[in-house]
């Protein structure tokens, strides 16, 4: 009981910490563009991000779920390997016969009770430290890499917006949010910003999943 009424407490400063990681990563990608994308961000956008950062691409959205499953084990893994220096090294953990010389008085459930919620300590400090390291760089990284590619004119045009006032035209997508879609079109260095009650439907005109 005690284990999960933790977990309860914990489940909100981890969702805020994904939330502040999420928005960071948008902020990052978007200034990048030249977008400062907070003022086109509604409160339901901030709440979503991480949700949206991590399902945008299959390798991130993977890399996070191996990550949070490693982390999880971890604890177990560093407890039934307390011989293994390096591994301890390797994590920073210390010495854990502190534990039992400290409690000789208590039952050896107890003292690995103790070592666990230390090993767990470990877990999250260094999840958090990964889960930012890999924010941080996949929004500098996909910022930096969709700014060269429409310097350079090397985006494809995948997309076809069709307005409400029946014009359309072949853009590349750069993003989008609750309210706005932001893209670019062919032959132009700049970003679009409509809002989206102003676009009839989007149509995906070359689906590589498809056109195969």
């Amino acid at each position: 009981m005690k284990n999960i009424d933790k977990l309860q407490n914990l489940l909100p400063l981890g969702y805020l910490f994904l939330i502040i990681l999420g928005i960071t990563r948008d902020s990052i990608f978007y200034y990048q563009l030249g977008i400062n994308i907070i003022r086109y961000s509604s409160i339901m956008d901030i709440l979503i991000s991480p949700i949206a950062a991590v399902t945008s691409h299959p390798v991130f959205f993977i890399t996070i779920l191996a990550l949070f499953v490693f982390f999880f084990k971890l604890p177990k893994i560093l407890l039934q390997n307390e011989d293994k220096k390096w591994l301890h090294n390797l994590f920073g953990s210390k010495n854990t016969d502190f534990f039992s010389n400290n409690n000789s008085n208590q039952s050896e459930e107890s003292i690995e009770v103790v070592k666990i919620n230390y090993y767990n300590t470990i877990s999250i400090e260094f999840l958090s430290v990964f889960l930012i390291a890999i924010f941080l760089g996949y929004g500098l990284a996909d910022g930096r890499h969709i700014s060269d590619q429409i310097k350079n004119n090397k985006l494809s045009y995948n997309y076809r917006l069709n307005y409400s006032d029946d014009k359309s035209e072949n853009v590349y997508i750069v993003g989008s949010n609750t309210a706005y879609y932001f893209y670019t079109t062919k032959g132009s260095s700049s970003i679009k910003i409509v809002p989206v009650n102003s676009i009839r439907n989007l149509e995906m005109i070359k689906n590589r999943m498809l056109d195969k």
